[in-house]
């Protein structure tokens, strides 16, 4: 079809009204779930853009979404950036990227953002006990959602997570299996929410295979950290298998193996923790994240609290084990 799609052509081809099409932009709430998915499939087939410009001094919104930048980590908060992105823009929103030292520098980020640019929600990353960002955006009724969970019963806030202990317990069962009787896990140090999460699952795993052996040792994360690690277990009964946190930690582990002339998957197996392109590229097993599925999600829960909608429930996905060649 020649020419740019309009309002008056997505509602001819949808045959609703010019406004039912602007409800459904601006005010899905008012709008039937036949009419919204009709007039949806208009606007993909004609490939409908809002003038966003418009829009905003419609609707009073920027259509714009704060998420603090950290220090790389690993792949997994890349990866998630890109799928949010991603996602956003699927719905005419935009992600606007903010540093900061800590939580009390972000909370007064999103001060200055609010106040200058109009930020309409913000998505927030590493959750934890006693958050004080999300105590700060609930105390002011602001729109937000969180990539984790609250980890404490004090605050309750829309939120999407990865289930870390199912995806350790199916590295565990998956070891148990293949015959394994004495899997060792390495992690973080105790009160990393994430890291407890995932060392849970672990033992999960052993009580159910009736294993009473459990050798593990907590470091911090890192090549090094997991390569410190697995010599400390090797040098006593050494384990035939290594669950990990994390895919760096894995990593280590892998390196001291070979250093001391054992085969990673052969001699002894390795599974690491969120599957990180890196892990793909050299064969390490490891625990997928649903980082595009939760970036979706991420994006959904904050379009129905902006449109006023009923408050989303929290979404806790189930990760992938992903078997290569350790």
């Amino acid at each position: 079809m020649g020419g740019r799609a309009t309002l008056n052509s997505v509602a001819a081809a949808a045959n609703v009204s010019r406004q039912t099409v602007s409800n459904v932009l601006n005010s899905p709430e008012l709008v039937s779930q036949d009419t919204r998915e009709r007039v949806q499939a208009a606007i993909d087939q004609l490939g409908y853009r809002p003038h966003t410009a418009a829009r905003q001094l419609r609707t009073a919104r920027s259509q714009i979404i704060g998420l603090r930048l950290k220090p790389a980590r690993g792949g997994v908060l890349d990866q998630f950036l890109h799928s949010l992105t991603a996602a956003a823009e699927r719905h005419d929103h935009r992600i606007m990227l903010f540093a900061a030292n800590d939580d009390e520098e972000e909370t007064h980020a999103y001060a200055d953002l609010i106040a200058s640019v109009g930020v309409d929600a913000f998505v927030l990353t590493g959750t934890h006990h006693g958050d004080l960002r999300t105590r700060w955006l609930l105390d002011r009724g602001l729109p937000f959602v969180t990539f984790g969970r609250p980890w404490g019963a004090e605050d309750e806030h829309p939120w999407v997570d990865v289930d870390g202990a199912t995806g350790t317990r199916m590295a565990t069962d998956h070891l148990v299996h293949h015959g394994h009787r004495r899997i060792a896990f390495v992690g973080w140090p105790g009160g990393s929410e994430i890291g407890d999460d995932r060392r849970a699952g672990w033992a999960a795993g052993l009580a159910a295979a009736g294993i009473d052996a459990r050798p593990q040792v907590s470091v911090f994360d890192g090549v090094a950290g997991g390569r410190a690690a697995a010599a400390e277990l090797l040098d006593g009964p050494a384990p035939t298998a290594f669950v990990c946190a994390s895919d760096s930690l894995a990593f280590g582990v892998v390196a001291e193996l070979r250093e001391r002339g054992l085969r990673p998957g052969a001699d002894t197996s390795v599974i690491g923790f969120d599957d990180t392109p890196t892990a793909e590229v050299l064969g390490l097993s490891s625990v997928a994240q649903p980082i595009t599925e939760v970036a979706a999600e991420c994006v959904r829960h904050l379009r129905a609290v902006l449109s006023q909608e009923p408050k989303p429930t929290a979404v806790l996905l189930t990760p992938r084990l992903m078997l290569r060649s350790t």
